[in-house]
């Protein structure tokens, strides 16, 4: 049951602290779509994928003491903070998940924005589909974000980018 935890355990050893759920979400569904070993079922909502079963993984990782969240109030919404707890290192001392190295990757997808995740992994789930088609997806589902053709470009050459830093 813990090895799908101790992965996302692992995430945060990894990068830090991660600040905001949809960042999150978005970090664990990319690392899963360049063939990280995550397995957690994702859905298309209105930020993009968006996977109820790892919703529930942090959860019970906040509640069995493994992960500290902390929430603030910024503006109208409140945002979310999350870093592993000592008992959560100490965990991953005695149990290490079988998971390539990917400090230098879950380094660089936690200091990217959430709205360049929301993005990236939105072009990931479109995948299947020509570039064109993707893009007329991105400004169809993506309206309010007002994304533009040049950063659909940036991340068609981050998802190469980040699949490279994956597997090196």
């Amino acid at each position: 049951m813990l090895n799908e935890h101790a992965k996302l355990m692992k995430v945060f050893s990894s990068s830090g602290e991660i600040t905001g759920r949809k960042k999150l979400q978005k970090m664990i569904y990319i690392a899963k779509k360049i063939n990280l070993p995550f397995y957690e079922k994702y859905d298309f909502h209105f930020y993009g994928p968006y996977s109820e079963e790892l919703t529930l993984r942090i959860e019970e990782l906040c509640n069995l003491g493994f992960l500290n969240e902390m929430h603030e109030k910024k503006g109208g919404y409140f945002q979310y903070r999350y870093s592993l707890t000592e008992s959560g290192e100490e965990f991953l001392a005695n149990y290490e998940p079988d998971m390539p190295p990917m400090q230098e990757c879950m380094q660089d997808l936690n200091g990217q924005s959430a709205r360049f995740l929301e993005l990236v992994s939105t072009v990931l789930y479109f995948d299947s589909l020509e570039k064109e088609e993707v893009k007329e997806k991105v400004f169809t589902l993506k309206s309010k974000q007002k994304y533009t053709e040049e950063e659909i470009g940036q991340a068609y050459e981050y998802i190469e980018a980040i699949r490279t830093k994956a597997f090196q």
